[in-house]
This record gives structure tokens, C-alpha cells and sequence, in this order.
């Protein structure tokens, strides 16, 4: 039993810290990359432009159920103009970023996780490694540095979008004064609770792409299945753990600045 808990243990260990250098290596691969901004634009279309409908969709339905399930609670206490700060607060400290990275990972992360595994499997990464194309700085890079924009810009459409889901279930389908809600939200959101937000989103946008394209680049290596079976279950495996980290790392950031 000790040998085999040791043995696990042991490949935590060395997958964390191949994870770590393979990050380290695809910032480091920025410094002198040519035509590196087209890669950047090409990357933040792929994880903004194609991810806008699942997060316009979910910020609306996420406000909607906010608003509605929380006028239900504060109207057994007589505080319904508190629904405002009550939505506005939820969005912005927590499921804004959570769920905006969640969603964004589920397109965008395991995209690329795919694509990259495919083009491990069809040689095309070991003919760029032939060139003296650095696959890192090509395919990597790009991704990693446009998740760091992109991420905090669809959070913040997601808790916009989100805001005015509440407005909709307080003001609309409850009765609810919209200048009430909307006052309430003006009083409650702090340039603390922003900062934290976007801290969020982009330790998140890091966190995931990184993971997703670690996975994808080293598809080859899966010991379960080859080819085909290899990639998928190197998507599959990517999003599951892109998921826990963003759980985990919002508990951790959330610790450290409250």
C-alpha cells in the first residue's frame, strides 16, 4: 500500500512540476516571436468572439435565477430593495468569474485541448520542432496571452448581461422598483470587489488554457489509449481538472483577499 501511494504521489509531483515548465517555457518562447500579435488576435477570437452566445445565455439565465430566488428569500425579511446588492454582489465576487471561466472552458478550453492533441498525433507539432518553428511560441503563447484579456473581459459582460437578468426578474416579473435595484447595485459594488474580480478572471484564463493546451501537447503520452481514444481522453481530462482548478483557486483567492 505504501509503495503504491508513494508511487502516485510521485506522479503528482512530476506532472505538476512538467506542468509548471511547460508554462514557464511558453511565456519564455514570447520574447522574440515573430508576428506573435496575429497569433493574439487569432487566439482571443477563438476564446471571445465564438465564446459569446454560452456567455451572453448563461450571465442572462444565471441574473434571472438570482433575481428571482433572492426576491423570494429577502421578502420574508421586508428587504426587497435589497435585491440589488444581493445579485450584484453574488456576480461580481463569485459566479461571475467562476462561471464565465467554466463555460469558457468547456468551448474554448476544450478546443483547444482537441486541436492541439490532434496535431500531435498527425506529426504536425514534430514538423514544426523539424523547421526550427518553435511549437511552444506558436501554438501556446498566442493562447496563453490572449486568455489573460479575454477572460476578464467576458466576465465582465457575463456579470453585465447577469445584472440585467436580476433587473428583469425583480423589476418586471416581481414589481420591483428598477431604480431601487439599480441604486442598490451602485451602493453595494466596491473598486475592492472589481479588483477581485478580474484578479479572478485572469488567474482563471491562465490557470485553464495553460491546462488545456498541457493536455492537448502531450496527448502522445496518455497510457490508456492511442490515437483517436488519446486525444479524447486528453480532452476529457483537461476540462475535469480545468474545472477543480477554477473551484480551487477561487477558494484561495477568495481566502487571501477577503
Amino acid at each position: 500500500m505504501l509503495r503504491t501511494v508513494g508511487s502516485h504521489t510521485l506522479s503528482i509531483v512530476h506532472e505538476f512540476g512538467d506542468f509548471a515548465l511547460f508554462t514557464g517555457h511558453s511565456f519564455r518562447s514570447a520574447i522574440g516571436s515573430r508576428r506573435l500579435w496575429r497569433r493574439i488576435v487569432r487566439a482571443g477570437f477563438e476564446q471571445g468572439v465564438r465564446c459569446l452566445p454560452v456567455i451572453l445565455i448563461v450571465g442572462l439565465f444565471t441574473g434571472l435565477v438570482l433575481g428571482l430566488q433572492g426576491y423570494y428569500v429577502l421578502n420574508r425579511f421586508g428587504s426587497e430593495s435589497l435585491l440589488g446588492t444581493l445579485v450584484s454582489l453574488s456576480l461580481v465576487r463569485e459566479l461571475g468569474p467562476v462561471l464565465a471561466a467554466l463555460m469558457l472552458v468547456g468551448q474554448a478550453g476544450s478546443a483547444l485541448a482537441a486541436e492541439l492533441g490532434i496535431q500531435r498525433n498527425t506529426e504536425q507539432i514534430a514538423a514544426l520542432e523539424t523547421m526550427g518553428v518553435s511549437s511552444h511560441a506558436y501554438l501556446v503563447t498566442p493562447r496563453l496571452l490572449a486568455a489573460l484579456v479575454v477572460y476578464p473581459m467576458q466576465t465582465a459582460l457575463f456579470i453585465t448581461v447577469g445584472l440585467w437578468g436580476g433587473n428583469l426578474s425583480g423589476s418586471l416579473l416581481l414589481g420591483l422598483e428598477p431604480g431601487v435595484y439599480w441604486s442598490s447595485v451602485e451602493r453595494a459594488i466596491e473598486s475592492q470587489d472589481v479588483r477581485e474580480c478580474f484578479t479572478k478572471a485572469a488567474t482563471f484564463g491562465l490557470l485553464t488554457i495553460a491546462l488545456c493546451a498541457y493536455h492537448g501537447f502531450n496527448a502522445h503520452r496518455c497510457r490508456s489509449a492511442t490515437g483517436a481514444r488519446a486525444v479524447s481522453a486528453s480532452t476529457t481530462r483537461a476540462v475535469v481538472q480545468s474545472s477543480i482548478i477554477v473551484l480551487a483557486a477561487d477558494y484561495i483567492i477568495t481566502s487571501f483577499l477577503v
